[in-house]
């Protein structure tokens, strides 16, 4: 037993990390690389390990051992048994399958492991038959020289190029991640430089941060390598690493993120930042439809269809150029039904950028097998402390209710009580007391509910932005915003992703979607 230590790991594979220990900050960053945090009240973060966390972790060449090292290191107590044992267990599973490229027809991959068991255990799931079948071993055939083992060669399946996606969906299911060795194709060429200056006439420079992000996406260019998922904090430069990855590639690009002002976003920072013409940019968005070497589209476009019956009628935008390189930006936010053209996709080289791998919908596996495994994460406080992300403080008020409303809000069930707490109506006096002591401050005052939204916008007299605003309005008052012509902005869910503000000082939360992660980690 070390008392001074600050992690306390449990036999369900919870993680409580006493933030209070002088070693506390250290374990944090020990931990980020193979477990989730869930929670972070005051005194005690919970962390979990989960599976996915595990395999994002060997995919990026975390061993094991590594973790088990970690939780030796700086337990309070001793580490159960079960849980060093089911980590050895579950880690381990990455990489004893892989996908490789069929030797004798291109229209077709093998399905490749070492180990007979697995093998076996695939071979009798039912689930699996329409997809693999059993490859017959051939001892005349060197499949050393294709990067195939004997043992693997002698425990493959066969299944289609087209079922690529599908069967690291399913395998990934059966709890089997899949190692994708199969070389992507090259896309139709681009040539372009990024500038040494931005339009504004200062230097435009590389974070090391950065990239190394893009060299651990684009790694060799070989098997293995150009898809996967970037990991980096709000403000740290996602964009950046995405037209760095673009750069190393040299090659057509569709961007895909999640509404028109940010479709708008990625285009001023092309212009700025690239030698790019605007003739080789386009819009693809429920306003403009230009499809150039460089494609800037909205999920909602390409998820809108006539009536629920109907195909995706844009869909065909993935196959209109020979793309090199997807770009999923928040790729957190993917869209179930966008999922099922990523399967098609598996071929051309992809990256995923986000702040968070969380989906509240639980789908962070899809992710996973169809976008790629974590590739790079780097930690928020490590960039903090570095001065590259401004530091966060965060602050709770705690208001009493009116009396009026204290009976409805004892007998109301636990999501009426949430709304009922964010619409408190004493928020708007703190709101207007914080605003009126930081004058020279920049505000954001952001939340869910559209009629409190509205009435703190009338009291303050201050621009409101929320989905029904129209996109030249709301990119007009973005930049009112960046520019300094207004001070304080209220805005809605809407601008929850992809927004770039870097010079918001303060952010005033006064209500938010009940118990989301995503959307705490974002806002903050």
């Amino acid at each position: 037993m070390q008392i001074d230590n600050p992690l306390i790991v449990q036999s369900d594979r919870t993680l409580l990390l006493d933030v209070h220990s002088t070693r506390a900050d250290e374990c944090r960053a020990a931990l980020i690389p193979f477990a989730e945090l869930e929670r972070s009240p005051e005194h005690l973060h919970t962390y979990r390990l989960t599976p996915l966390s595990l395999w994002n972790a060997a995919s990026a060449g975390f061993m094991p051992e590594d973790a088990a090292n970690v939780l030796t290191e700086f337990a309070r107590y001793d580490v159960p048994m079960s849980v060093i044992t089911w980590i050895t267990e579950t880690a381990g599973r990455f990489g004893k399958l892989r996908i490789v490229s069929c030797i004798y027809d291109k229209e077709l991959l093998w399905l490749v492991t070492e180990h007979k068991n697995v093998f076996r255990e695939l071979q009798a799931n039912p689930s699996l038959k329409k997809y693999l079948t059993e490859n017959i071993y051939n001892s005349s055939i060197n499949y050393s020289e294709y990067g195939i083992s004997e043992d693997e060669a002698k425990h493959c399946f066969t299944l289609y190029l087209t079922d690529r996606g599908t069967v690291k969906q399913k395998l990934l299911e059966l709890g089997w991640p899949v190692k994708d060795d199969v070389p992507l194709i090259d896309g139709e060429p681009l040539e372009f430089s990024l500038k040494e200056k931005m339009n504004n006439g200062n230097a435009f420079s590389i974070r090391n941060y950065q990239k190394q992000a893009a060299e651990a996406l684009v790694g060799n260019k070989g098997a293995g390598t150009g898809f996967g998922t970037i990991v980096l904090p709000c403000g740290a430069g996602k964009t950046i690493v995405g037209m760095l990855v673009m750069k190393m590639l040299q090659t057509s690009t569709l961007i895909v993120t999640t509404n028109i002002s940010a479709v708008h976003q990625w285009m001023s920072e092309l212009l700025d930042k690239t030698d790019l013409t605007p003739e080789q940019i386009g819009e693809y968005t429920g306003e403009s439809k230009n499809i150039k070497p460089v494609t800037v589209a909205t999920y909602q476009v390409l998820t809108w269809r006539p009536d629920k019956n109907s195909a995706y009628p844009h869909f065909q935008l993935f196959r209109e150029r020979p793309w090199g390189l997807i770009i999923y930006d928040e790729v957190h936010l993917l869209p179930a039904p966008v999922f099922r053209v990523v399967a098609e996709l598996q071929a051309v080289r992809r990256v995923g950028l986000t702040a968070t791998l969380v989906r509240e919908d639980g789908c962070e596996g899809h992710v996973f097998s169809l976008v790629g495994p974590k590739r790079f994460d780097v930690p928020w406080k490590e960039l903090e402390q570095s001065g590259w992300i401004a530091t966060a403080e965060c602050v709770e008020v705690r208001l009493d209710f009116p009396a009026e409303d204290e009976i409805k809000y004892t007998v109301a069930g636990p999501r009426q009580k949430h709304r009922l707490a964010s619409e408190n109506p004493a928020k708007l006096a703190v709101v207007q007391e914080i605003v009126k002591r930081f004058p020279s401050d920049k505000i954001l005052v952001i939340g869910q509910y559209l009629d409190q939204l509205k009435e703190i916008s009338r009291a303050l007299n201050v621009p409101i932005i929320t989905g029904t605003t129209p996109n030249s309005e709301r990119d007009k008052l973005y930049n009112d915003f960046r520019n300094g012509n207004i001070n304080v902005l209220v805005v809605s869910k809407v601008a929850n992703f992809a927004i770039d503000l870097p010079d918001a000082s303060i952010a005033i939360q006064v209500s938010g979607t009940f118990g989301s992660r995503q959307e705490e980690a974002q806002r903050l």
